[in-house]
């Protein structure tokens, strides 16, 4: 489906500016709740957007868990009354601390530390000192991703190790398989399903054996619908709520839309056929290769260069004289809006072509109060 992305008012708004879709927003979380077979299975991460009302309005849909890779995450979360928060992130140095701290101040909300090695979770019990009861920990799982984890040939024994460490719970597993990215669905699922068989006779075995471990958290975006046959298990897509191109080509079974776009202007035409935006790498995630971003409703276009404040184009030949204006404004679909978000401390709300709210990006920062 293509939507239009113009509002009124755009003439009041500042460029570079990122704006969101309520409306595609919604619309995307319900698809995502249909897919996982309920709000009551999702566990989604917050990183793509970090904002408390997005948040609150996953929580008006009935979503209740939300992930997070960052204290200040975990912070935002919390002071929306989410019920079940999980730090999916190693908690090393100071971070320890924060967490026992955030554990304090917000008694009404559930929070889980993940890790995967023993001495820093020896660290974790230790500090748990301070609670009034056990921390509990989510083992993070390495399905071969390679990026954090405890691999799945020694999961057991690791988890038995953890399960003795006083201070701490052993309250279930974290997976996240960002490595399957294959483009064909039938493909990405027949390669989860491998890992899923042994990670659900891993999980059962600890599950009888300490029936603490009761909680599996698995996928991301294009995994989660992968893995909805798992008994039990929660889902943790993160993108998805907001969106962006590179998803929307490199999987086109995902049926989500882009609920973000960039408001770019033409500030000069350097040459025939070239013009600039107002957009550089300070407004853009600059990770993704080319093309960072895709330009709705303007074809025959290529990109020369982007520097901090300026991104350069040229028509294609024979298209020169589509060339556009300076002062003309465009919509930017990011290719990764995670990054991209944490560019701004808010964005502009558009709901029903009109600019309705103001969303501050909570925790854009590392720390908020902890």
């Amino acid at each position: 489906m293509v939507h239009s992305y113009s509002f009124e008012g755009i003439g009041d708004i500042i460029s570079p500016a990122l704006i969101y879709y309520r409306d595609i927003i919604l619309e995307n979380t319900k698809k995502a709740i249909e897919m996982a077979g309920g709000a009551s299975r999702l566990w989604p991460h917050v990183k793509s957007h970090k904002m408390a009302d997005v948040i609150r309005l996953a929580m008006d849909c009935g979503i209740t868990r939300f992930k997070c890779a960052t204290i200040a995450e975990a912070e935002a979360a919390a002071a929306c009354d989410s019920t079940h928060v999980v730090v999916a992130y190693p908690l090393v140095g100071p971070n320890i601390r924060r967490f026992t701290e955030l554990s304090a101040a917000f008694p009404k909300t559930h929070f889980y530390a993940t890790g995967d090695d023993l001495e820093m979770l020896s660290l974790l019990g230790d500090a748990a000192s301070s609670l009034p009861g056990n921390i509990d920990v989510l083992v993070d799982v390495n399905p071969g991703m390679d990026r954090t984890g405890v691999p799945l040939s020694g999961l057991i024994p690791f988890c038995r190790s953890c399960a003795q460490i006083p201070g701490l719970t052993l309250s279930g597993l974290h997976c996240y398989d960002g490595h399957r990215t294959e483009h064909d669905f039938k493909n990405r699922k027949e390669q989860a399903a491998i890992t899923d068989q042994t990670l659900l006779e891993a999980f059962h075995s600890l599950r009888d054996t300490y029936p603490s471990c009761s909680i599996i958290i698995l996928g991301g975006t294009p995994s989660f619908p992968c893995h909805t046959g798992f008994p039990d298990a929660f889902f943790s897509p993160g993108t998805l709520f907001i969106y962006d191109d590179g998803y929307a080509r490199k999987f086109p079974d995902l049926p989500y839309t882009p609920a973000a776009a960039i408001l770019t202007r033409v500030v000069s035409r350097p040459g025939n056929g070239i013009f600039t935006l107002d957009l550089g790498y300070k407004g853009i995630a600059a990770d993704p290769q080319d093309p960072r971003g895709k330009i709705v409703g303007l074809d025959h276009y290529e990109e020369m260069f982007q520097s901090e404040e300026h991104w350069t184009f040229r028509m294609a030949p024979g298209f020169e004289d589509e060339c556009p204006k300076v002062g003309d404004a465009f919509f930017v679909i990011p290719t990764h809006i995670c990054p991209t978000s944490a560019l701004y401390p808010s964005v502009a709300v558009v709901s029903g072509k009109k600019v309705t709210d103001q969303w501050q990006v909570t925790a854009r920062n590392r720390k908020i109060t902890i």
